[in-house]
């Protein structure tokens, strides 16, 4: 069979540039506004670094808010280092920008969703990414979370019907 240009993993790879690039913006001059982020993840990835006790707690997915109090925020080629608040007690996180399932920015209404498929051997892979226009974040997992100002009557759009 011949070669095929696969778009959904190119989609993939601009969308992690375009967090990569808020994320380096951010680094350098801080949060503006109201801006502030709802980061989803697989703690499960090889990559992720991330207390004993969080990965016990979130064995699949853990969803992070950047808002009003981070430390230590490091960005490179693959992923990032952020210090966060969990309970009063400061956490450092390495997450891989291939960990991460959704990032969203209520403040503005945007969203992206990285859809996973399954291979014919039974590993997961990427497929299409899903932009949010009118994203609600996903409910963070952690009681430190600030989640005022959230949207509420979101849409998510799935390309699913477009998919051949």
């Amino acid at each position: 069979m011949g070669r095929e240009i696969d778009y959904g993993n190119l989609m993939h790879d601009a969308m992690r540039g375009l967090i990569r690039k808020v994320l380096l913006d951010v680094a350098d001059r801080g949060l503006p506004g109201n801006h502030h982020f709802f980061i989803t993840f697989d703690t499960s990835h090889p990559d992720a670094e991330l207390a004993d006790w969080l990965s016990d707690r979130y064995p699949g997915e853990m969803t992070v808010v950047m808002q009003h109090w981070y430390d230590g925020l490091d960005v490179t080629e693959d992923g990032f280092s952020i210090t966060l608040n969990f309970g009063d007690a400061p956490e450092p996180l390495y997450i891989p920008y291939d960990a991460i399932r959704t990032f969203v920015d209520p403040s503005v209404e945007f969203g992206l969703r990285f859809e996973q498929q399954e291979s014919d051997d039974g590993a997961s892979t990427t497929s299409a990414v899903v932009p949010v226009a009118k994203a609600s974040p996903p409910e963070p997992d952690l009681d430190a979370a600030e989640t005022e100002d959230k949207p509420q009557d979101a849409q998510i759009v799935s390309l699913d019907s477009f998919r051949k």
